[in-house]
């Protein structure tokens, strides 16, 4: 069950387990390009599961098991010798809640620029990080504030500008908005928007009316399986399985 287009990322027979748990279960589909695509779906459906696959977060979890294909252009994510650290500097991931680290609105992007072997420019890649955040207004004249001090908004954003700093192709983002007021979360769904010409784009959200607004590509989970992936449109009027029209038109949660 696929959306036609070139693949950026795409799984084969994919399942996970969490010990003797399964998680998910033999998904098969493909990310395009440069789109924005978005998981729906009841809670503990495996949402986030399978979006953690796609860089291999699942390995910080003791009692994971990964079985099929993760592919990133044709190249197995989890094959013998590909390393995590490089999977994730190609394929950033922005979480639930802000996870800043408790140093300087610089330092958030400069630090992450460091650990990852950049040394050239550093305000240079700051500014225009913080640029593409549509941040860089808001915070150029407090560069040495702590960002902490930042609301909860311009803390996610930051995340996102810390993100896109080393220059990932795909940006996976686990329900970036929900921790948010609705100010807060237009103006991410607003920078997601401006992204999504540059970037490859896979969020999770638990609001179907956001996946709605924001994303080209949806696919729909239950209870482990991927029921239906298509273009947003059409999954949204013109559902093809009973359990996707039960879950959008909320007669099952």
């Amino acid at each position: 069950m696929t959306v036609a287009s070139d693949a950026v990322l795409e799984t084969v027979g994919l399942g996970v387990r969490y010990g003797e748990t399964r998680v998910i279960g033999d998904i098969s589909l493909t990310i395009p390009e440069k789109r924005v695509v978005a998981f729906i779906g009841p809670s503990g459906c495996g949402k986030s599961t399978l979006l953690r696959c796609f860089n291999r977060m699942n390995d910080l979890v003791p009692t994971a098991r990964v079985t099929g294909r993760v592919l990133f252009h044709g190249r197995d994510l989890y094959a013998p010798g590909i390393e995590a650290a490089d999977v994730r500097r190609a394929i950033g991931m922005v979480f639930q809640k802000p996870n800043l680290f408790p140093k300087s609105i610089f330092e958030n992007i400069a630090f992450g620029l460091r650990i990852n072997g950049f040394r050239d420019d550093i305000g240079d890649r700051v500014e225009a990080s913080l640029r593409a955040a549509a941040l860089w207004d808001e915070v150029s004249h407090r560069l040495d504030a702590d960002a902490l001090e930042l609301s909860a908004g311009q803390q996610q954003r930051l995340c996102i500008a810390r993100a896109l700093a080393v220059e990932p192709e795909v940006l996976l983002m686990d329900e970036p908005a929900s921790a948010l007021d609705p100010i807060a979360t237009g103006r991410v769904e607003d920078l997601i928007g401006d992204l999504r010409g540059d970037y490859t784009i896979v969020i999770v959200t638990h609001n179907m009316q956001q996946a709605a607004r924001i994303s080209d590509d949806t696919a729909f989970l239950y209870m482990g399986d991927l029921v239906e992936y298509k273009e947003t449109q059409r999954l949204f009027t013109n559902p093809e399985d009973e359990r996707t029209e039960a879950y959008i038109t909320g007669r099952r949660g």
